[in-house]
């Protein structure tokens, strides 16, 4: 699935549906995860079923099947070009304020 022309439904239930596989392949119950995560079987339930869940379920889920390192180049900063290599080395503080009339 390429989630950059996906719905944020979609990406959600493929990455439940991910997990769920991940699961199988480890051969877990939902409610041996659930134990691993400190998480309750329902809230498993609802991740691989629909994709729901808070960021935080969702983030003990991944560690308790030892995917942490996958989240890694998550939202990191891509360098395409020298500029942009410029400007990943001066870390901003918040973002440039908007101009009057520029909505």
């Amino acid at each position: 699935m390429m989630f950059s022309l996906s719905t944020v439904p979609e990406i959600a239930s493929a990455l439940g549906k991910r997990l769920r596989r991940l699961r199988l392949h480890q051969a877990l119950t939902q409610a041996e995860l659930a134990a691993r995560a400190g998480l309750s079987t329902r809230a498993v339930r609802n991740l691989e079923s629909s994709g729901q869940a808070t960021l935080e379920t969702f983030l003990k889920v991944i560690v308790a099947v030892g995917r942490a390192e996958d989240l890694d180049p998550i939202l990191e900063v891509k360098i395409h070009s020298i500029r942009d290599m410029e400007r990943a080395h001066r870390e901003r503080q918040r973002a440039p304020r908007s101009r009057k009339g520029s909505h």
